[in-house]
């Protein structure tokens, strides 16, 4: 499929305000492209998202894995990228007992109309336990999360230009960003960023996932995935995520502002942090595993580490 454009100039008007009175203007912006894109398996359309038009084998790959369609990349034989002006569809050919599987699946998912109990399965897939990760040694520095967060910024080109799109990005100790993919979509940009690195080989759990938005359950599911034990954010987690993290084993990092971040889960992965509070405190404020025992179903009792750098 030849390349679609990512981005579009569109004119607009503009209103700024200049000293005490407004400033109309015309001019241009430019903005992100949205198309529908048909992730179909065998032959059959399973679901359709709207995503920016790049990347299209990373993320039939990342969903594929992220949706738990696949394991592996030897499970899909064969992938094409249709482009039908009104949208992508994307056909992937999955390996006998892949594709067996998922039809298995779908049988199982079929009910009845209007049965009142139609949507547990969604529920049940949307709480998924999730991939551990708790076994993975891996251990970052305060300057290891600062870097990861720059580095992402420059390898943010159609963010750079429309301000409207996410990234995900990998970040290994010693080599810094080495795959970072972009999106309208937070989550396609983390399911590329999964297809990338399963499509070149590299193991999730060598370094970091460091995303540009906030960290929902989602987004944490799918790092699990990818075998990530650190989750690295510029926004927010939500409580689910918190808990979420936390039952994975993983180091949940997030609002990473300079040189300054909050530590949610899993702190001992971040041993400077750890240590710096402990010395400060009588050591009780911070320990490897978060309580989360004592929360309540929306609030989150969960220790964080608050490390401020100065000069």
């Amino acid at each position: 499929m030849a390349g679609r454009p990512t981005r579009l100039q569109v004119p607009r008007i503009t209103r700024r305000r200049k000293g005490e009175g407004d400033v109309y203007a015309t001019g241009s912006r430019m903005v992100p492209e949205e198309t529908p894109v048909a992730f179909s398996y065998n032959g059959t359309t399973h679901a359709v998202m709207m995503a920016s038009p790049a990347d299209m084998e990373d993320f039939a790959v990342g969903f594929s894995l992220s949706e738990g369609i696949i394991t592996g990349l030897n499970e899909i034989s064969e992938i094409a990228v249709e482009d039908h002006g009104e949208g992508i569809d994307i056909q992937l050919r999955l390996a006998d007992a892949a594709g067996q599987e998922l039809t298995d699946r779908r049988r199982r998912m079929a009910g009845p109309v209007g049965c009142g109990l139609c949507g547990i399965e969604s529920i049940e897939q949307a709480l998924k336990p999730v991939a551990s990760v708790d076994a993975t040694r891996l251990q970052l520095t305060p300057g290891d999360l600062a870097q990861a967060v720059r580095l992402l910024s420059p390898l943010q080109p159609l963010h750079n230009e429309t301000g409207a799109v996410h990234a995900a990005g990998f970040y290994v100790p010693g080599q810094g960003i080495v795959a970072a993919r972009e999106d309208v979509g937070r989550h396609n940009a983390l399911d590329k960023l999964a297809g990338a690195l399963c499509r070149t080989g590299i193991n999730g759990a060598s370094g970091a996932v460091v995303i540009t938005s906030r960290v929902s359950i989602e987004m944490v599911q799918k790092a699990a995935i990818i075998g990530a034990s650190v989750l690295i954010a510029v926004s927010a987690p939500t409580a689910l995520a918190v808990r979420t993290a936390q039952a994975a084993g993983m180091t949940l990092v997030a609002l990473v502002r300079g040189d300054e971040f909050d530590v949610f889960t899993r702190a001992e992965r971040i041993p400077i942090a750890v240590n710096a509070v402990a010395s400060a405190t009588d050591g009780t404020a911070v320990s490897g595993k978060s309580n989360l025992d004592q929360a309540s179903p929306t609030l989150v009792q969960s220790p964080t580490v608050r490390l401020v750098q100065y000069g």
